[in-house]
């Protein structure tokens, strides 16, 4: 492929990119091109190195999260383009981000267990909030007495949180102060940008029940 090819592939991933509003995977990008001019997978990847490369110094890049690869406001200029939006982001509990975090860091796991790990009672808005956002799923039901569902992490959660998979997490020993994660929360929520107005990519359904001894 010559460099004038190469160039007109990373103009059409950029403006796919641009319009998508969500990621986009490698294959996804390559369905884009007839079947003639289809470029392979490893020259698919060189491009996304070169948007990645075409980004720096600009107000946004390229980020790979869990679903794909998407252009995104860079944090540092979430306190400047927050202030286009009218909605003030929502302050999430303390009770939900340890909620939030024994489920990232111990799924599949139950409302139970979590329960014996905080000592307290989680609240159903907690588990409906968490389900409403696409952060958590229900992926089976423990082998016990009532069957409780065991909820684990999603897709969405990877990428919102801007990561290509749970290996990303931070160590549970760096993880100090919850009241700090709420803070970054917030800023994330603040730096919610899309650039186009199609609804979000539907959540990937739930695997088969799965029965866990």
């Amino acid at each position: 492929m010559n460099e004038e090819h190469l160039s007109r592939v990373q103009v059409i991933a950029e403006a796919a990119l641009l319009a998508a509003g969500r990621p986009l995977t490698l294959d996804q990008l390559r369905e884009l091109f007839t079947e003639d001019e289809r470029p392979t997978r490893q020259i698919m990847e060189h491009v996304m190195m070169l948007v990645g490369s075409a980004c720096e110094g600009r107000g946004f890049e390229l980020r790979k999260v869990a679903s794909g690869y998407r252009l995104q406001v860079r944090e540092e200029f979430a306190p400047w383009v927050s202030r286009l939006f009218e909605e003030k982001p929502q302050r999430y509990s303390r009770a939900l981000l340890e909620t939030l975090a024994l489920i990232a860091y111990r799924q599949p796991i139950t409302r139970g267990e979590i329960e014996d790990v905080r000592g307290v009672t989680v609240s159903s808005n907690i588990i409906r909030t968490l389900l409403e956002r696409e952060w958590v799923r229900v992926v089976g039901h423990r082998d016990v007495p009532g069957r409780p569902a065991m909820y684990a992490t999603t897709r969405q959660f990877l990428d919102y949180f801007n990561l290509s998979g749970l290996g990303q997490l931070p160590p549970l020993s760096e993880i100090r102060d919850l009241d700090e994660i709420g803070r970054e929360i917030e800023k994330n929520i603040q730096a919610e940008i899309t650039f186009d107005s199609a609804p979000p990519e539907p959540a990937d359904e739930s695997p088969p029940d799965q029965t866990i001894h």
